[in-house]
């Protein structure tokens, strides 16, 4: 399963390094400067590491879409066993 993500995840990347909306490429333009030190959206504001590795996740622009429902995602973390730190 962490491959598969791992894989997605890239894939999802690289489409978002093509966007205008992609932090880094914003930074370029000269026209956007942040604080933060991560690389986001500056769209949807949310940390591109963390996101396309969302399988539950859509892009706000439509360039991916979710691979399968929060619900799905649920069941899945609990038959591995993952806790999700809430509780």
């Amino acid at each position: 399963m962490k491959e598969q993500i791992k894989s997605v995840s890239e894939s999802r990347m690289a489409i978002c390094k093509e966007c205008h909306y992609y932090s880094e490429n914003r930074k370029k333009d000269g026209k956007y400067t942040t604080s933060r030190p991560d690389v986001h959206c500056t769209n949807c504001g949310c940390t591109l590491a963390a996101k396309t590795k969302c399988l539950s996740c859509n892009c706000p622009m439509k360039y991916w879409k979710a691979l399968m429902t929060d619900d799905q995602y649920d069941e899945i973390r609990n038959t591995l066993g993952e806790d999700d730190g809430e509780g």
